[in-house]
């Protein structure tokens, strides 16, 4: 345990060494022109902190989803934007975990050297929304190869990646006994692909987000992950990753929230004393940093569940709700302290606070989570269908 301490502290005392270089003026200014932190990605990339979940005989580093979130919570808590090279982390694990050997070796070698870049995961569609198994987009097996027909939405980064995981349904829904059979996963270099359309979507965060049409693209069937048609349990062992570093993100801009906020309560004087002596302004402060104390440890449990390969589906899920919540609260406290100037571009609240909003719904929706809860740990009805 102390071993993994020390990693622990060794990264974070690694991530702030690089995030000191990129200071919240960088961040602004990516924001306010909507630019991509190819420089900020570049530096974590050379450090070899993208490649933590890759083994050592790949060129990563052989760590686990916990040393994984470390980065990324580090990374927020610092006051940067972790969204920009989350996926490659998460995207990781479903590689590692379903991934041929033909497969890890073409590719994870270059991806822990930062000659590829594997940021883009797309899923979501505009008709199929949080239900998965409704996807439309298809991957028809054609000799050597699929042929891919369908749209995505709101996949981001793809434009910044290599290499792309994509999720295709290659058995039509009518022929299989259970919805989530017939899905299939892929894994699709950007580089060599023709026939696909990426359409930017200006959102209210800087995501690199896209919509993306797929008009008979093909994808040799080599780069087929795992088995066909099981691609839908895959995802899910991918999301369960996903959901612990993207709580360990929540966590660290809940952090940065609360030491702002703190600082200033401190060192804002009205009415001729600190506005933290009041109750009013330092109730909540003390508040949220308690929820986001609790949601830390919820997720490092839910990772070290994931790391020792044991069920953690209801553990990922409660820590990416409470994660989501805690941070959503410090965000509304950390705004409530700064008063006006809160809304103010130079302080970095209005920036944060925009971004810590997504959280509450994805990657999973807070219902969507609660859901699993109710049914799966609670054993209560199935309240979908």
């Amino acid at each position: 345990m102390k071993a993994q301490d020390d990693t622990r502290e060794a990264i974070r005392s690694s991530v702030r060494a690089i995030c000191a270089r990129f200071p919240p003026t960088y961040w602004r200014t990516l924001d306010s022109q909507r630019e991509y932190p190819h420089d900020f990605v570049n530096a974590l990339t050379e450090a070899g902190l993208l490649a933590a979940l890759i083994p050592t005989e790949y060129g990563g580093a052989g760590l686990g989803l916990l040393e994984a979130a470390t980065v990324l919570g580090e990374i927020n808590h610092f006051g940067g934007n972790a969204s920009a090279c989350h996926a490659q982390m998460y995207v990781m694990s479903v590689l590692l975990r379903h991934g041929s050997e033909q497969q890890k070796n073409r590719f994870l070698p270059d991806i822990a050297a930062g000659k590829l870049r594997l940021q883009a995961f797309a899923v979501t569609e505009p008709n199929s929304g949080s239900d998965t198994t409704a996807i439309e987009t298809t991957a028809v097996r054609s000799g050597d190869r699929y042929v891919v027909n369908g749209q995505k939405i709101f996949i981001s980064r793809v434009l910044q990646s290599d290499l792309m995981l994509l999720l295709a349904r290659t058995t039509p829904r009518a022929a299989v006994q259970k919805k989530t059979e017939g899905i299939s996963l892929f894994l699709v270099d950007l580089r060599k692909t023709k026939g696909l359309e990426v359409r930017p979507i200006r959102t209210m965060l800087n995501h690199a987000t896209n919509a993306l049409f797929f008009e008979d693209v093909e994808v040799p069937a080599d780069q087929l992950i795992g088995e066909e048609g099981k691609g839908f349990s895959y995802v899910l062992d991918g999301m369960n990753a996903e959901r612990v570093l993207v709580a360990a993100e929540a966590i660290g801009d809940g952090q940065w929230f609360i030491e702002k906020a703190v600082a200033y309560a401190k060192e804002r004087v009205v009415f001729g004393k600190p506005i933290g002596a009041n109750q009013g302004v330092q109730f909540p402060i003390a508040k949220a940093h308690t929820a986001i104390t609790a949601a830390s440890m919820l997720t490092e449990n839910a990772a070290t569940l994931f790391d020792a390969r044991q069920p953690c589906a209801a553990e990922a899920n409660m820590a990416k709700y409470l994660a989501a919540e805690a941070a959503w609260e410090a965000a509304n406290v950390c705004m409530d302290t700064f008063g006006g100037y809160g809304f103010a571009e130079e302080y970095d609240v209005e920036r944060k606070f925009r971004e810590v909003r997504l959280y509450i719904n994805a990657p999973v929706s807070r219902n969507m989570a609660l859901s699993y809860i109710g049914q799966h740990l609670l054993g209560l009805p199935r309240s979908f269908s």
